[in-house]
């Protein structure tokens, strides 16, 4: 039975080192749509790969529309980074994973101008050995720049909770603080009541009211 343990140990450590060795799940998040004016923005695009066993050459372009106009080209990725020449000139920077699944830029020193559609467009080539396959996607990120951040609903309704406690709190500390104070004044209330009475007995009637001793 001893060796039973040892067993159940010895696969946990297995287990752990096996899943350090284990890369990071893909997992594909909607980007952020509102900026501050002179804040950094990251752009995120992530297109996560099924088979990420696979060998696959990735192009990536970013285009920019603002509002009633049409697509602009920003940035590029094609092995090596290119940015084009447009008002976000100087102010873009790769934010990309490693393993061409995260496929981010971040737009430095945002500015009420920068408000608008952006698109990044994701091909894909893989590298079988009888064919080469394209997959190509698109995400869509409809930005909003603003002058001042704005309150996150969360935070307000969390705030007024806490508020809202805080009274609950005091008004019970409150409610004790007269109930005790009510009970102490009566229990004295009765003292003095009773060592009146005690006082208004003639002494004769104290004496008879000692319980007789047997002898």
């Amino acid at each position: 039975m001893a060796a039973l343990p040892r067993l159940v140990c010895a696969s946990s450590v297995a287990l752990v080192v096996w899943a350090g060795f284990c890369s990071a799940v893909c997992v594909e998040v909607p980007s952020e749509t509102e900026a501050v004016q002179g804040t950094h923005m990251k752009l995120l695009c992530i297109s996560c790969m099924k088979r990420e066993e696979v060998t696959a050459s990735t192009v990536v372009e970013w285009f920019y529309r603002p509002e009633g106009g049409k697509d602009e080209p920003i940035y590029e990725y094609r092995k090596t980074n290119h940015e084009f020449p447009s008002r976000f000139s100087g102010r873009l920077q790769w934010n990309g994973s490693k393993d061409m699944q995260d496929v981010s830029i971040t737009v430095l020193n945002v500015t009420l101008n920068d408000s608008g559609i952006y698109t990044c467009n994701i091909t894909r080539e893989f590298e079988f050995e009888i064919h080469r396959p394209l997959f190509q996607s698109s995400r869509l990120i409809h930005l909003t720049v603003v002058e001042e951040a704005g309150e996150d609903f969360t935070s307000v309704i969390s705030e007024i909770m806490m508020y809202i406690l805080l009274v609950f709190l005091t008004l019970w500390l409150l409610i004790e603080m007269v109930y005790c104070y009510r009970k102490v004044s009566k229990a004295e209330e009765a003292a003095q009541e009773n060592a009146t009475d005690y006082l208004a007995i003639p002494s004769e009637n104290k004496e008879n009211c000692a319980v007789p001793v047997e002898e």
